[in-house]
């Protein structure tokens, strides 16, 4: 049985989407993580309705994350 922390190691390199706290959602290539959830996304984007924004690389911080899942 895999736990929620092996399911992300897997989908390093992969396309993930990541809603935060406050309602943003960011889709981007999991590049790296740690045991506090803090994420490094290349390829980042700001999703909201409809539109995409481009962020580039990001580091987004574990404490905003509400949830991850590998797209």
């Amino acid at each position: 049985m895999e736990r929620p922390i092996d399911v992300l190691n897997s989908a390093k390199g992969k396309r993930v989407l990541i809603r935060l706290k406050n309602g943003i959602e960011i889709s981007g290539i999991l590049q790296a993580m740690d045991l506090h959830l803090n994420m490094w996304l290349n390829e980042a984007e700001q999703l909201t309705n409809s539109e995409k924004t481009k962020l580039g690389t990001v580091l987004v911080r574990g404490d905003n994350i509400l949830f991850v899942s590998p797209e």
